[in-house]
C-alpha cells in the first residue's frame, strides 16, 4: 500500500504559497498580510519561505528573514490548515527552518507572537524557545511575546 498521499513533503516556496495557505487559515481571516506585506518583508534580504505539502496541497508554511545585523534570523510568519495541525507539521518546518538558518550562519531564531496564542507559546517553550521580551499592548491578549532559540 502507497502512503505517499498522506506523506508531508516539505520545500522552498513561494510567496503565493503563503498566501493560499494562508488562506485557509482562521486566524489570518484578517488579511492583513498581503502579497505586498509580504514582497516588503522579504524582498532584498537574506529570507526563506517553506511550504508543507500533503498530497501535493499546500497544508502550512514558515516564512523568514534577516532582520537584524546580530547573528539571528527572524521567523516571522507560518501557519497551518487547521483540520493538518495534529500532523507535527509546525515542528517539522521548524526543524527545517532552523537546519537551513544554522547552514547560513546563523546563531539563533527569534520570533514574536501574541498573548492568546497559547498553542504556540506552549509550541515555543516545548521546543526550546525561551521568552526574552515582551510588548505591552493596550489588552493583555494582544501582548506580543518574543522568544529566542540559540542554534
Amino acid at each position: 500500500m502507497d502512503n505517499s498521499r498522506d506523506r508531508i513533503i516539505i520545500r522552498q516556496g513561494s510567496i503565493k504559497d503563503c498566501l493560499e495557505v494562508s488562506s485557509r487559515i482562521p486566524e489570518f481571516s484578517d488579511h492583513q498580510y498581503n502579497e505586498a506585506v509580504y514582497h516588503e518583508r522579504l524582498d532584498n534580504k537574506p529570507h526563506l519561505i517553506l511550504v508543507a505539502f500533503r498530497g501535493g496541497i499546500p497544508v502550512g508554511f514558515k516564512a523568514g528573514y534577516e532582520r537584524d545585523a546580530d547573528g539571528s534570523f527572524y521567523s516571522w510568519m507560518g501557519g497551518i490548515v487547521p483540520e493538518f495541525r495534529q500532523l507535527k507539521i509546525a515542528r517539522q518546518l521548524a526543524e527545517e527552518q532552523e537546519l537551513w538558518a544554522k547552514k547560513q550562519g546563523y546563531s539563533s531564531i527569534i520570533f514574536k507572537t501574541r498573548n492568546y496564542l497559547k498553542s504556540m507559546l506552549i509550541f515555543a517553550l516545548k521546543n526550546g524557545f525561551h521568552i526574552i521580551d515582551i510588548l505591552k499592548k493596550e489588552q493583555e491578549e494582544n501582548h506580543r511575546i518574543i522568544l529566542k532559540k540559540i542554534l
